[in-house]
């Protein structure tokens, strides 16, 4: 298993490590899937002396053991581990190539979905500062994912069902089904109001 820990990030452990005083802990990298099956939510714990797991992956990167439960693994592998500071996010932050970005979907089915994409779902967002791409296309449903100003939009069912749907339907009959799997909590639009 590879994991890439950035200097930055080193630099950030240990001084929490030090703040709290916490002596021989190492840090536990988890990752499982998010909202939709193309996305991955990482996480950081702290491992206290006997919290560990004899199936765990331990890397060890200038001195701070790095844990990854079996679950965890085929998904942290290959992943960096970064500190960032700026103005839009401030943190330890996790990406992961492999798991990041889907590749293009291909076959005759997709290819007709991205045509209708493009030439007439696209054009139609675009208005409302939208767009719409497509993640992937299996057992005869299109997996697409809604950005801009459709990301976060209160509107973006009516705007599935009513409109993109049928547009899709309609050109590629062979579609039966068609799934968002946009997160819309992380969007940045305005008009979105989380549930209570």
């Amino acid at each position: 298993m590879k994991l890439t820990v950035t200097e930055n990030a080193i630099e950030k452990f240990k001084s929490v490590l030090e703040e709290e005083n916490r002596q021989g802990t190492g840090i536990r990298v988890t990752a499982q899937r998010g909202m939709s099956p193309f996305s991955v939510e990482y996480g950081l714990a702290f491992v206290e002396a006997g919290q560990e797991h004899p199936a765990d992956k331990v890397t060890e990167v200038d001195g701070i053991k790095f844990y990854v439960d079996p679950q965890s693994e085929p998904m942290v592998d290959g992943a960096t581990v970064d500190y960032v500071t700026g103005l839009s996010e401030t943190g330890f932050k996790i990406t992961n190539p492999k798991t990041s970005a889907p590749p293009t979907p291909k076959g005759p089915m997709a290819e007709k979905v991205q045509h209708v994409i493009n030439s007439k779902i696209n054009p139609a967002v675009a208005g409302h500062g939208g767009n719409v791409s497509l993640v992937d296309v299996k057992d005869k449903v299109a997996y697409l994912r809604f950005g801009g100003g459709c990301q976060g939009c209160g509107m973006v069912d009516v705007t599935l069902k009513q409109g993109v749907e049928v547009m899709i339907k309609e050109a590629v009959p062979e579609i039966q089904g068609v799934m968002d799997v946009t997160d819309h909590a992380d969007g940045k639009n305005p008009y979105y109001q989380p549930s209570k």
